[in-house]
């Protein structure tokens, strides 16, 4: 078992993975205004009091604050980070680089460019990581079956090419793997291939708690079957972006796909991580090795992108929504309607915050070494 890194380099690695991350997002939103003529008062990497920062010539102020949990950029005209509003008292001449005066699909636009640029990010991190490594790559075919498994009990036998799981495609054994983790204690419907014929059976998925390279528990799913080994294989030229965006497209499914198995309740939301989660992984996977630590990055890159498109207000996805209301409805839904849904919005992330925390201590040890203490 590997010992825990010590927090000061927990810090430091959360800290390195999440400001670049954070900056392509918000360069994302700043890059695309800059193309409408939007203009930019403030270019912030973390929130709270200034610590470094310059002025540029356009007159933006690009800043560090002192609380490095996000960024924002806020826009001409805008009352606030969050472009919850527009101010009134706007000259002409400074009106007309004003994010809200523009028209809702230009401001859609920008917005939606923040998780874009995170997903860009993504893909170019895996195919610059295929590029070097090569793209891991086993073939969905049965190389043995564990006796009494849920796999022996549904009747797989060596030599089985997989082709689907319930009626999702399946091209490498990594995706049936990640299917199926997700999945424990449920029945799944499985296509395979033998001797020419397609057969399809049923399983049902044990769970199964297992611990990982540093002492930590957690439940997944498993079928009991085994591939042959992974090997890395080299991706020409041509295909590195295609495979690569492919990749982001496979983990981005995943992540609606986990998120879909917590809320229909099978999965238990014990398995939600949050801030202190995902800054003990980026910890873990610094000591791990560069590579390790890049590999990371690019799903980091992919969750940032992903969390900020759901249609949550005080999220990039929510004010999409308020863009596409706008469009349907012909007029901007009314400011006291999109207060209440800024409000909700706040306090639903600040509960999934909370919720989170409780989930992460726990997964920390903390309420077993208290428990410990007071018996």
């Amino acid at each position: 078992m590997l010992p825990q890194p010590p927090v000061w380099f927990i810090a430091i690695a959360f800290i390195a993975a999440l400001g670049p991350l954070v900056f392509f997002h918000e360069l994302g939103h700043y890059l695309v205004a800059r193309w409408f003529g939007i203009g930019a008062e403030t270019f912030s990497i973390g929130f709270g009091r200034e610590i470094a920062g310059w002025s540029d010539r356009r007159g933006t102020r690009w800043q560090i604050g002192w609380l490095p949990f996000g960024g924002y950029v806020k826009f001409t005209g805008d009352m606030d980070p969050a472009s919850q509003g527009a101010r009134k008292d706007l000259p002409p001449e400074v009106a007309v680089r004003s994010f809200h005066t523009k028209p809702w699909w230009q401001r859609f636009l920008v917005v939606l460019a923040g998780p874009m640029a995170n997903f860009l990010l993504a893909i170019l991190i895996v195919a610059g990581l295929f590029a070097i490594q090569g793209e891991p790559r086993t073939p969905p075919v049965v190389n043995m079956v564990q006796p009494g498994s849920a796999a022996a009990q549904a009747g797989f036998r060596p030599g089985d090419r997989i082709v689907a799981a319930n009626g999702r495609g399946i091209d490498d054994f990594s995706q049936l793997s990640e299917f199926v983790m997700l999945r424990p204690g449920a029945d799944v419907t499985i296509q395979f291939v033998r001797g020419g014929q397609t057969f399809s059976t049923t399983a049902h998925v044990r769970r199964e708690v297992q611990r990982d390279r540093f002492g930590q528990t957690f439940q997944i799913g498993r079928l009991g079957i085994y591939a042959t080994g992974r090997d890395y294989q080299r991706v020409s030229p041509l295909r590195l972006l295609p495979d690569a965006a492919g990749f982001t497209v496979r983990m981005t499914r995943s992540m609606v796909d986990g998120i879909w198995q917590i809320v229909t309740g099978r999965l238990s939301a014990d398995q939600i991580g949050g801030p202190l989660k995902m800054a003990q992984i980026a910890g873990q996977q610094a000591s791990l090795g560069l590579v390790d630590f890049v590999w990371l990055l690019a799903l980091f890159s992919i969750n940032l992108g992903f969390i900020n498109l759901l249609p949550v207000p005080m999220l990039d996805g929510g004010h999409l929504a308020f863009y596409l209301a706008e469009a349907v409805r012909r007029r901007p839904v009314s400011e006291r309607a999109q207060e209440w849904a800024f409000r909700g919005g706040f306090a639903a992330l600040l509960t999934l915050l909370l919720f989170t925390t409780v989930n992460d201590l726990g997964s920390l040890g903390l309420w077993e070494r208290l428990e410990r203490l007071i018996g």
